[in-house]
């Protein structure tokens, strides 16, 4: 079917009807909205700041001492900066403003003109070039401002990002379907598949691999097909089991790795030393990046975090761990078995004697 060519009134009336569009667009741009809005969100998380860490507090996080002192000093450097980036705001609007109207009473001129095309058409390039010229002057004005505070936005962006993971974690051990042990703190959990057999598959486990300041677990939970029809599933159940329970003491090495055709795929393989309850275990992480794992693993080994607690380790239980027997009583044997804290009794490996701590 041929397309029909517009008419010269037509084809103006299209045009001045784009330009409106664009000025209307503009008409809140040049008020800077957007960045009084972006103002606004960015005080509402630096303020909520030591609210949030106090909520985490109260749900057992116990690591970053100095989290508190963070959420001071960023809301103490945005009461300095604040007032001069909305005093920039207010500056720029009033001149892009200004402008604006301009630009308004040009858009008055040509829609008294639209019926005469020829004449009307000068004017239609002069709106145009004074809609891009005013949109470049927005463009510039709100680059100006964003970089008055751009790099404190972007600690206080990765403070709220690492806080929303602290966050997700705590609510995942809420629901854990194993207890942790008294005085075990946990330091992170992340989304994950356990590669049984160190290659990706559709039956592996998923759920969450947890790092405390003593273990590494992982547990599977996720909802499997019970029932198919024509290999459609029908009926699925919620399963929820721990698989993997080791200490960090008996970790070996752990490596971090990017996988996958564009190398997006974080995995993590640890080696664990003998005596441990496997021999290695590798995950393919979602959301995290194995590099920080591996970073947080060797941490929790050296106990670099011992030294990061906001509530320090009760010198009882420190020194219940250190007076643990290294022979069993019963029948002389050694003990090998890592003792961690929270542990009231350990068995031996010979005999099987339950010895008190």
């Amino acid at each position: 079917m041929a397309t029909t060519t517009p008419t010269p009134a037509e084809q103006l009336a299209s045009d001045i009807q784009s330009l409106r569009s664009s000025i209307s667009s503009l008409q809140s741009r040049v008020k800077l909205s957007s960045l009084r809005d972006g103002i606004e969100d960015l005080e509402t998380t630096v303020t909520g700041l030591g609210q949030r860490i106090q909520g985490l507090r109260a749900r057992s996080y116990v690591f970053e001492k100095g989290l508190e002192s963070q959420a001071v000093d960023f809301n103490n450097r945005w009461k300095v900066t604040k007032p001069s980036v909305i005093q920039q705001i207010n500056q720029q609007a009033a001149s892009l403003e200004i402008a604006m109207r301009g630009l308004e009473a040009q858009m008055a001129q040509l829609a008294a003109r639209s019926g005469n095309p020829p004449a009307a058409r000068p004017l239609l390039e002069q709106v145009k070039n004074s809609v891009s010229s005013l949109e470049s002057r927005a463009s510039a004005a709100e680059s100006a401002v964003h970089g008055m505070y751009d790099n404190f936005q972007s600690e206080v962006n990765t403070v709220k990002y690492h806080l929303d993971k602290v966050d997700w974690t705590l609510t995942q051990v809420s629901e854990a379907s194993f207890p942790f042990m008294p005085t075990e703190a946990v330091v992170m959990a992340v989304e994950a598949t356990w590669l049984r057999d160190n290659k990706e598959d559709k039956d592996d486990p998923k759920g969450v691999l947890f790092l405390t300041d003593q273990r590494l677990l992982f547990e599977q939970k996720q909802e499997v097909a019970t029932k198919k029809v024509l290999f459609i599933t029908t009926e699925r159940q919620k399963v929820q089991q721990l698989h993997i329970d080791a200490p960090v003491a008996q970790v070996q090495s752990v490596k971090a790795s990017k996988q996958g055709m564009f190398k997006n795929e974080d995995r993590l393989e640890v080696q664990f030393a003998s005596g441990a309850p496997l021999a290695s275990a590798q995950f393919h992480l979602f959301g995290q990046d194995s590099n920080l794992w591996q970073g947080l693993v060797n941490r929790v080994k050296s106990k670099e975090f011992d030294s990061d607690r906001a509530v320090a380790i009760d010198k009882a239980v420190v020194e219940k761990v250190k007076a643990a027997p290294t022979t069993c009583p019963n029948c002389n044997g050694a003990i090998t078995q890592v003792v961690m804290r929270g542990m009231d009794s350990i068995t031996c490996e010979y005999c099987g004697s339950v010895i008190r701590l």
